[in-house]
């Protein structure tokens, strides 16, 4: 199994797009390989089934030219701080030894995503410990960096996303059960279906405006990230 440069973790399927697609598109284009762990199957979800999210999902991620896909199964709105569930994470960064690991960021209106983003965040530290589960070789993550889905603030990290928005936005569209309602005749109205696209574009359109670019994404950093410039 080839290790992974960047593996990016989500709550549910559609999580690391809203976030961060244009940097994924990005950095897959330039030849990078990058993975996406989710963590639910997002059973919960008001709209779409378990088997149609899983095909939006490998639409999205063949737009995006992922390496690789997971997904762990752990239950939607069942998210917790157990060692069962630590296991299964911290399993997925040593099975694919990530230089850089991506997680929600730690405030955010949805439960599941404050929990995953607890969850990566320890599951990181204990990839490290050569003495928890001493049967998978341990792994040093060099980074973790935290991407937004709902709320931004406190941004760290700004990346220039303008090329490869288009893939954001036709990643975005594989999941037509959540975004658009005329996808189905039994959806329902969420604040998915009411113009949520629309906002994300704004926000990454603002973001860009303000570095003198069509489009950025933002990210959070709990530590300093090294740079060399000499």
């Amino acid at each position: 199994m080839e290790k992974l440069d960047i593996l990016v973790f989500g709550a549910h399927a559609d999580d690391a797009e809203i976030g961060m697609g244009g940097t994924i598109a990005k950095h897959t284009s330039a030849g990078y390989k990058i993975g996406i762990c989710d963590l639910t199957e997002a059973e919960m979800s008001s709209n779409g089934t378990v088997e149609l999210r899983r095909q939006e999902a490998a639409d999205a991620s063949a737009v995006l030219g992922l390496y690789a896909r997971t997904n762990l199964a752990l239950p939607d709105r069942g998210l917790r701080m157990s060692p069962e569930h630590m296991e299964k994470i911290v399993a997925e960064i040593r099975r694919w030894q990530p230089r850089i690991v991506f997680a929600p960021y730690w405030v955010d209106r949805h439960p599941d995503h404050i929990a995953c983003s607890q969850l990566i965040e320890e599951a990181v530290f204990n990839a490290k410990l050569r003495n928890y589960l001493p049967h998978l070789p341990a792994v040093q993550v060099e980074q973790l960096i935290y991407y937004y889905i709902n709320d931004m603030e406190n941004v760290s990290v700004v990346i220039d996303v303008s090329s490869t928005y288009e893939a954001k936005r036709k990643a975005l569209r594989a999941y037509r059960s959540q975004f658009d309602r005329s996808a189905s005749g039994d959806s329902v109205e969420t604040p998915l279906t009411n113009g949520y696209l629309e906002r994300v574009e704004a926000r990454d359109y603002l973001l860009g405006q303000s570095k003198g670019w069509s489009y950025a994404e933002g990210f959070a950093l709990k530590k300093p990230f090294p740079v060399s410039l000499f």
